[in-house]
């Protein structure tokens, strides 16, 4: 790969998804980009990539940016938000709402680990909740759909008992039960993409995404999920990851660590 042809996946990545690039991660792009390649019907990523900036071809350009976001994840990851959640903010939530389920938004779902980790928080609770989770790579998707893990990936997280009591074992695939799928709904979202409806989600779990963020889109990203959480909703990030200098939307809750709620400027301007 090029410099050059780095340069235009920067901007690639940055124009469509929102997302930087920075210039230490060219070979990590270019391995990533290989069996993207392969799968596309190139001989090598220089000539898939060739052919791309000949002919732009919009499921070929998002097969590229797909490739190049960060897939990391796992169940329960940062254990102590889902503790909070379920010890603290469901019954709260719950009880606030009444007959109507609790919302939440797993934003970044990658390949849904979180979502499902989301869903058995809040079977645990005995809390009703409906969960949308969405992710820009519709490859991650898939999986989440499928809800089926190795052994490596559902033990990476996950207890021996949960793994039991809420996934079957089928051969080699351990696949999320019923209960926890009458709950989740996958979708595809862009989050640098403004919300063009009116759905408001009482929970935003928005973690280990926006670190990568593109810095001139970044704020918006913040304001967007500001509009898309409900008054006296929570944003969970990750534990180490604040929006302080990016957006004046939120503000972190004493004591807990990638808790915020909607600051007192974010609630006067939607008043």
């Amino acid at each position: 790969m090029t410099p050059e042809d780095f340069d235009r996946l920067q901007n690639l990545m940055a124009s469509r998804a929102g997302f930087r690039l920075t210039r230490d991660r060219m070979k990590l792009a270019e391995h990533r980009l290989g069996p993207v390649a392969r799968r596309e019907g190139f001989d090598s990523v220089d000539a898939m990539l060739a052919s791309l900036w000949a002919k732009p071809v919009a499921s070929l350009g998002w097969a590229v940016i797909e490739a190049l976001l960060n897939p990391e994840t796992w169940f329960r990851r940062d254990r102590t938000s889902f503790d909070t959640l379920a010890q603290e903010l469901l019954p709260a939530l719950g009880k606030a709402r009444g007959d109507q389920p609790v919302k939440i938004w797993s934003a970044g779902c990658s390949t849904g680990q979180e979502a499902w980790s989301l869903a058995i928080a809040a079977q645990e609770a005995h809390v009703a909740v409906e969960i949308i989770a969405t992710d820009l790579s519709q490859r991650a998707l898939e999986k989440a759909r499928s809800g089926a893990y190795t052994g490596f990936e559902i033990q990476r997280g996950l207890k021996a008992e949960t793994m039991l009591r809420w996934f079957d074992q089928v051969e080699d695939a351990w696949i999320a039960k019923a209960e926890l799928r009458a709950t989740v709904h996958f979708a595809r979202a862009n989050l640098a993409d403004a919300p063009t409806d009116d759905h408001r989600f009482d929970v935003i779990f928005c973690r280990h995404v926006l670190g990568d963020a593109d810095p001139a889109r970044r704020r918006d990203m913040f304001d967007n999920l500001e509009r898309r959480l409900v008054d006296d909703g929570c944003l969970f990030l990750g534990p180490d990851e604040q929006p302080d200098g990016d957006s004046i939307a939120f503000r972190a809750v004493a004591g807990r660590k990638g808790l915020f709620v909607k600051s007192a400027a974010a609630l006067r301007r939607a008043a």
